[in-house]
């Protein structure tokens, strides 16, 4: 019982007890994306463009890094329809690539958490 309390300050209530260092779901960030890489950073790119994904009616809460392979997965679908058994690679490269890019994702969030962090750190040493 005891474990569950002491991950408090990480959890999700940081943004109503610190929302000051918390980054919100839908704020930019506020710090330069290549901070702290010397030789610049991997920049992410969209494979599948919008009139692809328009035109195979994929919602726009799935439009997203990975929706290439959705692409390809929903045309196996239908190219195998009722056999879709056959598609495991095709939704397996899928879902491995949804996985990869929440941790991406994260990792941008608590990289955003640690330097606001860390920015107040110096301003209350600098105040001191």
């Amino acid at each position: 019982m005891g474990a569950a309390f002491g991950y408090f300050p990480e959890s999700g209530f940081n943004l109503y007890f610190r929302p000051e260092v918390t980054p919100g779901p839908d704020e930019e960030p506020t710090f330069d994306p290549c901070l702290g890489f010397e030789n610049g950073r991997k920049e992410r790119v969209m494979v599948a463009t919008e009139e692809q994904m328009r035109s195979a009616k994929i919602p726009p809460s799935e439009r997203d890094y990975c929706a290439h392979h959705l692409l390809k997965f929903m045309a196996c679908r239908k190219e195998n329809w009722p056999w879709v058994v056959n598609c495991e690679h095709e939704k397996h490269v899928y879902a491995t690539c949804k996985y990869d890019d929440y941790v991406i994702r994260m990792k941008e969030y608590e990289r955003e958490r640690r330097l606001r962090v860390r920015e107040q750190k110096n301003k209350e040493i600098e105040a001191a």
